[in-house]
C-alpha cells in the first residue's frame, strides 16, 4: 500500500504542516551585527559567513548585515575584506546576535610601507622593483658581469682599473657577497694592472638579488660598507641546453628536471689569444688570460623542506711583462689561480609556524705568482655556517634570530733568490645575532636588529645594534631612515704580517626618500658613515718589517639619486643615477686625512634599452662618468695632492634573435674611444732636473669588442639566452 498525503485526513494535513514549521522557526538563529574600521566608518561588500556552512551575507552600505542559519553550538564566525585581515571568532551560535566587527587594515597589502634605506631589491618578489635579473645581465657596459651591471646603480664609484664594487667612500674589501645567505670569501676572478676583474660568477643561476649600500640587516656581518646578496634559483621551469660560442671562449649548460629534484650544470673556457692576436692591447703578453670555469645547483625537495647545493670552481692562469718606470725592461708578472666555492643550504618549516634555515659554505683558494724574481704562493681555506630560525606572528610582527661561525686557515710563502719566509695566521669569528620587524599600521614600519661577534684573533666582543624606520607619505611614496653600526676584521694582506690589531668599525647614518607610481620609480637617499680603527702601518707598502695599528678613522658623506622609467616610451625603458660622495680618511700610510684615491667626487650613469619588434631585436646603451680621482705628485707639495681627468664610457649592445632560440649578440665597450687615464706612476728618484719623471696608467685597451652566438634547446622550443646578453 502507498502512503501519500491523499490518506491523511485534511486536518492531519494541517496539523503536520505546523508541526513542521514550528520546527523550522525553533531551530532557525538570526545573526546580525555591523562591520567598520577601526576609525568607525562602514564597510561595503565584506563577506559575513559561518566557516563550514553557506549561510551567510554581505555587509550593506552601512556596514550592517544579517542571515539566519540551521546552525547550532560552537561556531566560528568570518569575516573578510580585501586590504582588510581576515577577522575570525569561535563561540556559540547564539553570541552572534548584535555582533559588531572592527577589521584592521591587512599591512601585507601592496600600498603598505617598506623599508627601503640602503637597499635596492632585484628579486621578483620584491615590491620595489629596481633592477630585475634581465636587467643585470643586459646593461652594455657590464658585458655579463653582475658586479658591472650593479655599478649603474647610485652608491658606487667608478674605479674602472680593478672592477670591483667601490661603495659610498668605502674601499672594495668592505663589500662582502653572500650566495643563499652563506658568505663568498674570494668572489672576484685574478687580473692584473690596469686590467678590471669580473665577478667568478655566472648570472644565470641566480633569480634574486638585493645590493645594500648602507644600514643592512643585523643578519650579515664582516662587511663596513655594503653586501650583495645572490639567491640561486629555487626551482627551473623546464628542461633545456644552453650553447653558446664567443669571441673570447665558450660554454655549455645543461638543466635536469625529475618530480622532486633539479640539476643545473654550467661550463666555460675562455682564452683571449685569438682576441689579441687581432686586437692587441698595451700589455706585453707571453701568455694571454685563460680560465677554465663550472658550477653547478642541485636542488632536492625533502618534506616539506627544500635541501640546494651549490658548487663552483675555476682555474686562471696568465703572463705578462709590466711596464714599470723604474725597470726599462719592465717586470715580469705570472698568476696561477685555482678556486673553489661550495655551499649547502636547506630550509624547512617547524611546528607553530617557526621556519628554519641552516647551511655552510667552504672556499678554497690558491694564488701562486711570479713577481720578478720571486715566486708567491698563497693558500686561503674559509668556512662560513649558519642557522637561523624565523617566525611571523601575524602580519604585523615577525621575528628572527641566528648564529654563525666564521673560520680562516691562510699560509703564505714567499721565496726570492735572497730571502725566504712563510706567513700564515688562522681565525675564528662567532656571530649571534637577532631581528624584528613590526608594522604598526600601512603607513609606519620599524626594523630593530642587534649584532654581536666575538673574534678569537683578537679576544673582542663588539656589540652592533642596527635599526631602520618607514613612514609611507602618500599613496606612492614614503622616507626611511636607518643607523648602524658594523664592524670587520683587516684583509689577509696585514693579518699574515701581524695579529695585533682590532676589528674596524663604521656608523652608518641613512635618510632615504622613495616615489613609486606607473612603472617608475624615484629615490633620493643622503648617508653618513664614520669609520674608526682603521689599518694603518709604516713604510712605502705593507711588510713584515711595518708597525701596524688600527689608528685610522675617516668619514663619507653624500647624496645618492635613482630615477627609472618603463612607462613613457613604448618598448623602451631606462635608468639615471647620481651620487656626490665627499669622503677623507687617515689608514694604511697616509701621513694625513686626504681623499683616498678610490673615491671620486662625483658618478653619473644612463643605461637605457629597446626592443624592436620588426627587427627581432634588443639594443641597449650605457654611458658612465667619474670625476677624477686623487694621486700624490712628488714635484707638488702635499699628499694625494692632484686628481687625474674625468673617467667617461659609453657602451652599445645589439642582441639580434636569428630565430626564437637563437641569438646572435654584438656588443662595443667606450664606443667613443675616450682616452681615459687610470692615475700615473712616479720614478723613484728624481732626474737630473730634480723633477720625478712619471708614466700614464691607462688601460689595458680602450675598447673591447664581443661577439657571440647563444641557442637554447628546451622542453618548450621558446626559451632563449636573452636574459644572460
Amino acid at each position: 500500500m502507498t502512503f501519500t498525503f491523499r490518506s491523511l485526513p485534511k486536518y492531519s494535513i494541517f496539523v503536520f504542516l505546523c508541526f513542521l514549521i514550528s520546527n523550522t522557526v525553533q531551530a532557525q538563529t538570526t545573526i546580525f551585527g555591523t562591520v567598520t574600521e577601526k576609525n568607525g566608518s562602514p564597510i561595503l561588500g565584506a563577506n559575513v559567513y559561518l566557516e563550514g556552512t553557506y549561510d551567510g551575507a554581505t555587509t550593506t552600505t552601512d556596514g550592517s548585515y544579517s542571515f539566519t542559519t540551521n546552525e547550532k553550538g560552537q561556531q566560528t564566525l568570518i569575516v573578510s575584506f580585501m586590504s582588510f585581515e581576515t577577522f575570525r571568532v569561535t563561540d556559540n551560535v547564539t553570541a552572534f546576535s548584535n555582533y559588531k566587527v572592527v577589521l584592521k587594515e591587512d599591512v601585507n597589502s601592496l600600498n603598505t610601507v617598506v623599508i627601503s634605506a640602503g637597499s635596492f631589491e632585484a628579486n621578483d618578489n620584491s615590491k620595489v622593483s629596481v633592477l630585475k635579473p634581465l636587467d643585470v645581465v643586459t646593461t652594455a657596459s657590464a658585458l655579463g658581469d653582475f658586479v658591472g651591471a650593479l655599478q649603474t646603480l647610485p652608491g658606487t664609484t667608478t674605479v674602472a682599473e680593478d672592477g670591483r664594487l667601490f661603495v659610498r667612500g668605502g674601499d672594495a674589501n668592505e663589500t662582502q657577497i653572500f650566495i643563499d645567505g652563506l658568505r663568498v670569501f674570494s668572489p672576484y676572478t685574478p687580473t692584473t694592472a690596469n686590467t678590471p676583474t669580473r665577478g667568478r660568477y655566472s648570472p644565470f643561476l641566480f633569480d634574486g638579488i638585493t645590493f645594500s649600500t648602507g644600514g643592512y640587516s643585523a643578519e650579515y656581518g664582516q662587511a663596513l660598507s655594503s653586501v650583495l646578496l645572490l639567491n640561486t634559483i629555487d626551482e627551473p621551469d623546464q628542461e633545456k641546453t644552453e650553447i653558446s660560442v664567443m669571441s673570447v671562449g665558450a660554454g655549455l649548460g645543461n638543466t635536469q628536471k625529475w618530480e622532486n629534484a633539479s640539476l643545473s650544470v654550467n661550463a666555460s673556457y675562455m682564452n683571449l689569444a685569438p682576441y689579441l692576436a687581432l686586437l692587441p692591447d698595451r700589455n706585453e703578453w707571453q701568455k694571454p688570460f685563460e680560465t677554465l670555469a663550472g658550477e653547478t645547483v642541485y636542488r632536492q625537495k625533502i618534506g616539506k623542506g627544500k635541501l640546494k647545493a651549490y658548487a663552483a670552481f675555476d682555474t686562471t692562469n696568465f703572463n705578462l711583462v709590466l711596464d714599470d718606470i723604474n725597470f726599462k725592461e719592465g717586470v715580469d708578472f705570472g698568476l696561477k689561480n685555482n678556486n673553489f666555492y661550495s655551499n649547502l643550504s636547506f630550509q624547512t618549516p617547524l611546528a607553530n609556524k617557526w621556519k628554519l634555515e641552516t647551511g655552510g659554505s667552504f672556499t678554497y683558494s690558491n694564488n701562486k705568482t711570479d713577481y720578478d724574481t720571486a715566486v708567491i704562493d698563497s693558500d686561503e681555506k674559509s668556512v662560513h655556517v649558519k642557522a637561523k630560525l624565523r617566525k611571523r606572528f601575524n602580519s604585523k610582527f615577525k621575528l628572527s634570530f641566528g648564529a654563525e661561525q666564521f673560520l680562516t686557515d691562510y699560509s703564505e710563502r714567499y721565496d726570492a733568490p735572497f730571502e725566504t719566509y712563510k706567513m700564515e695566521y688562522d681565525t675564528a669569528i662567532t656571530g649571534v645575532f637577532t631581528e624584528a620587524d613590526y608594522i604598526f599600521s600601512k603607513k609606519i614600519a620599524a626594523k630593530v636588529g642587534m649584532r654581536g661577534s666575538y673574534s678569537q684573533l683578537f679576544k673582542e666582543f663588539t656589540i652592533a645594534p642596527r635599526i631602520s624606520f618607514a613612514y609611507k607619505t602618500g599613496k606612492n611614496s614614503q622616507l626611511s631612515v636607518a643607523y648602524g653600526d658594523f664592524y670587520q676584521q683587516p684583509q689577509s694582506e696585514y693579518l699574515k704580517y701581524t695579529q695585533d690589531l682590532e676589528s674596524a668599525r663604521a656608523q652608518h647614518f641613512i635618510a632615504n626618500y622613495q616615489y613609486t607610481a606607473n612603472n617608475r620609480i624615484f629615490r633620493a637617499e643622503l648617508f653618513r658613515k664614520s669609520y674608526h680603527h682603521l689599518i694603518t702601518f709604516t713604510g712605502e707598502m705593507a711588510a713584515y718589517d711595518s708597525a701596524y695599528g688600527t689608528d685610522g678613522d675617516g668619514y663619507a658623506q653624500g647624496l645618492d639619486v635613482f630615477f627609472r622609467d618603463n612607462e613613457t616610451l613604448k618598448s623602451f625603458e631606462y635608468w639615471l643615477s647620481y651620487s656626490y660622495l665627499d669622503s677623507e680618511r687617515t689608514y694604511l700610510n697616509y701621513p694625513t686625512a686626504a681623499t683616498p684615491n678610490f673615491a671620486n667626487t662625483h658618478n653619473i650613469s644612463v643605461v637605457g634599452k629597446y626592443f624592436i619588434k620588426d627587427w627581432k631585436s634588443q639594443v641597449g646603451f650605457s654611458f658612465q662618468h667619474g670625476s677624477g680621482r686623487s694621486y700624490t705628485n712628488p714635484n707638488v707639495e702635499g699628499f694625494l695632492n692632484q686628481k687625474t681627468k674625468g673617467y667617461n664610457n659609453l657602451s652599445l649592445n645589439w642582441a639580434y634573435l636569428l630565430s626564437q632560440q637563437q641569438i646572435l649578440y654584438f656588443s662595443i665597450n667606450n664606443v667613443t674611444n675616450f682616452k681615459n687615464v687610470n692615475g700615473y706612476q712616479y720614478a723613484d728618484s728624481p732626474n737630473a732636473m730634480g723633477n720625478f719623471d712619471r708614466s700614464t696608467l691607462r688601460p689595458s685597451a680602450d675598447q673591447f669588442f664581443f661577439v657571440g652566438f647563444f641557442w637554447t634547446i628546451s622542453d618548450d622550443g621558446t626559451d632563449n639566452q636573452l636574459d644572460k646578453l
